[in-house]
């Protein structure tokens, strides 16, 4: 909380401020300071800091005032009391009796979220279970068709290979031919000549 009377805030707020730290003054027994710093703000401010670090501690940075009160989980126990009942000792707890069957419904309630959650892993790991044998299926088939991928083109790269050879092979063996078809040419001349002759 920023320090009272600062001119940055509203004067509501500052009022309200000021008020609350005259009553803490007032309860460490700085009341007649207070009073007094009515017409001194500085006065009131430095009354009121020595008030505060009486019930804890102060820090300032600049402009902000922190301040951390002692017992403070004593003060919020007394905060939370209802106020007909006188508040609790120092060392004594304000939390009342437990009802026996308000702990029974628990531990019934609890039970039945632990059977739950029990099934809900169950299924999980069912589910979990079915999908991680889907999946090595399908990289089982995955592996399969790769490598009979890699077993035919192999196959087909060899039979390519041998084609070709086959193909050179029958290529040397034709190269005969178009001297073998220039003599038949020139017998069949021979044989159209001998023809006319005989005629």
């Amino acid at each position: 909380m920023e320090e009272p009377g600062s001119a940055a805030g509203p004067p509501e707020g500052r009022g309200r401020d000021e008020r609350s730290l005259e009553a803490l003054s007032l309860a460490a027994g700085g009341g007649t300071a207070a009073t007094a710093g009515r017409q001194l703000p500085e006065g009131r401010r430095a009354t009121l800091a020595s008030a505060l670090e009486l019930e804890g501690t102060v820090l300032r940075e600049g402009r902000l005032t922190q301040f951390v009160a002692n017992n403070l989980e004593r003060r919020i126990r007394l905060s939370g009391a209802p106020r007909g009942e006188p508040p609790a000792g120092g060392g004594g707890s304000s939390i009342p009796a437990i009802d026996p069957g308000a702990l029974q419904d628990v531990v019934a309630l609890a039970g039945q979220v632990a059977a739950q959650v029990d099934d809900l892993l169950r299924n999980v790991h069912c589910g979990l279970q079915a999908l991680t044998a889907l999946s090595v299926g399908c990289i089982q088939t995955y592996r399969d068709g790769v490598e009979s991928l890699g077993e035919a083109a192999d196959l087909s790269i060899r039979a390519m290979y041998a084609l070709v050879a086959r193909c050179e092979e029958l290529d040397r063996a034709m190269q005969p031919v178009p001297a073998l078809a220039k003599r038949i040419r020139d017998m069949k001349g021979t044989l159209e000549r001998l023809e006319g002759l005989c005629k």
